[in-house]
């Protein structure tokens, strides 16, 4: 799999402490870096009128307006930096706007470091699906990168990657038929022993299943998606 350059993150968030939280769980995951905490929306605007940013991380209630306010005026100014919404609202008309105004994800407080390393490793995958695939994608590479945004996350074996296992993933259920771990591997950039061990993990919980190829030589084992 290709290196991935760094996804610039600004965490907007009026609480002092909140957002010096959030800034250092940021600065602990690999990919992500700070570009700023900005504590008011007319601040996010000014630091995005300066700075590249891919990722929002966006609380809903701010001393200058509505988070979901900032974010209608950040897309008509032509932002187009994505979003996780990281807030107390638990209200559902405002989490229903949230989906309509294209949040992609959606973070509860008060929640742990691993929650909040869990949704930004599920965009981190996203991200590298969208970025390994074809300009023109098909519909099982579509459906991979919606799934890599909002699959529940996992407790991986230790040395295992959720960005690596959703390119893997991807693969599998883009190729419309049977795998080995050698193709998977040549279509993702990692080793056929890292393949294979992503596939078995696969197949392990339910998301492909294995077969064999037979030719001149020994078996060779094949994988296949499996919908659920």
């Amino acid at each position: 799999m290709s290196r991935q350059p760094p996804i610039r993150v600004l965490v907007v968030e009026d609480e002092a402490i909140a957002a010096e939280a959030h800034a250092a769980y940021v600065q602990r995951l690999d990919r992500f870096v700070l570009v700023g905490v900005a504590h008011s929306a007319a601040d996010a605007v000014r630091l995005l009128r300066r700075e590249p940013v891919d990722l929002l991380l966006l609380d809903l209630h701010l001393p200058d307006g509505h988070g979901l306010a900032l974010l209608q005026r950040l897309r008509a100014e032509g932002v187009l930096a994505d979003v996780i919404a990281v807030t107390s609202a638990r209200d559902k008309d405002v989490v229903r706007r949230a989906a309509t105004q294209g949040v992609a994800n959606y973070l509860l407080k008060p929640f742990t470091f691993a929650g909040f390393k869990a949704k930004l490793e599920q965009y981190a995958a996203y991200r590298a699906q969208l970025a390994e695939s074809a300009q023109s994608v098909v519909q099982g590479e579509i459906d991979a990168m919606f799934d890599a945004l909002h699959r529940p996350a996992t407790t991986l074996p230790k040395g295992m990657s959720a960005e690596t296992l959703s390119a893997v993933l991807a693969a599998l259920r883009g190729s419309g038929g049977a795998l080995s771990a050698s193709e998977i591997a040549a279509r993702t950039g990692t080793s056929r022993v890292t393949a294979r061990r992503y596939l078995e993990h696969l197949a392990d919980r339910g998301e492909a299943t294995r077969g064999h190829r037979y030719g001149a030589g020994r078996p060779e084992v094949e994988y296949r998606f499996q919908s659920r």
